[in-house]
C-alpha cells in the first residue's frame, strides 16, 4: 500500500472502530473489539475493501499505534479515542508528575477558564512528551502546549489510565491543575 492508501484506510478504521461502527453494520463487543473477518467483509460490502495483510500493515506501522489486535489477530479495536460507549478495561495507575495537552491557541483561553473536557469522547487525552502534544495541537491550528500537574491531580483522587498506545486518559482536567 502506498502512503495515500495507508492514510485513507487508517482514517476509515478510526471512523468505524472509534465512532460509527453502525455505518457498516459492524458489531463491537463491550471492550471495543470487532471480529477481523466481519470488519473486512462488511468494509468490502461498503466499497472500502482491504485485505488482512493491508489491515495488519496499518496496525503494525501506524505511527500513533491507534489500533491493536488480540493475541491471535482475530479481533481488532481502536486503542483509545472512542465516542461510542465501550470499556477498554484499563486499570487506573499513577501518572507522571506532569503531562501535556496540545490544543490551538484559539482554544487556550477557554480551556484555562473551563478546563479540559472530554466532549464527545470517553476521555481527555494527555501526552507524556511535548512533541506529541505539539502534533496534536497542530491539527487544530497554531499549537499551544498546556502543562498539566497530573501528580497533584492523582494525589487529589483523580484517576488516570494508560492506553495501549501510551496515551494517558482521564475524565476532566480542572483549570487549577493547568500550570502554564
Amino acid at each position: 500500500m502506498n502512503e495515500t492508501q495507508n492514510k485513507k484506510l487508517s482514517k476509515f478504521l478510526s471512523l468505524i472502530l472509534r465512532h460509527h461502527p453502525e455505518l457498516i453494520d459492524l458489531s463491537l463487543d463491550e471492550n471495543g473489539w470487532a471480529d477481523v473477518e466481519e470488519l473486512i467483509t462488511k468494509s468490502r460490502n461498503d466499497s472500502q475493501g482491504f485485505t488482512f495483510e493491508e489491515l495488519d500493515e496499518i496496525v503494525q506501522t501506524n505511527s500513533k499505534k491507534r489500533f491493536a489486535f488480540n493475541e491471535d489477530k482475530t479481533k481488532i479495536r481502536a486503542s483509545q479515542g472512542h465516542s461510542v460507549n465501550i470499556d477498554l478495561a484499563l486499570v487506573a495507575q499513577r501518572p507522571p508528575e506532569f503531562l501535556y495537552h496540545g490544543t490551538s491557541q484559539n482554544n487556550a483561553a477557554s480551556i484555562l477558564e473551563k478546563g479540559i473536557e472530554r466532549r464527545s469522547r470517553q476521555h481527555v487525552h494527555l501526552s507524556s512528551d511535548k512533541g506529541t502534544a505539539v502534533n496534536v495541537g497542530m491539527r487544530h491550528g497554531k499549537p499551544t502546549i498546556l502543562t498539566i500537574s497530573t501528580g497533584k491531580m492523582f494525589e487529589d483522587g483523580i484517576k488516570f489510565y494508560l492506553s495501549e498506545n501510551e496515551v494517558w486518559l482521564t475524565d476532566f482536567v480542572d483549570p487549577q491543575y493547568i500550570v502554564n
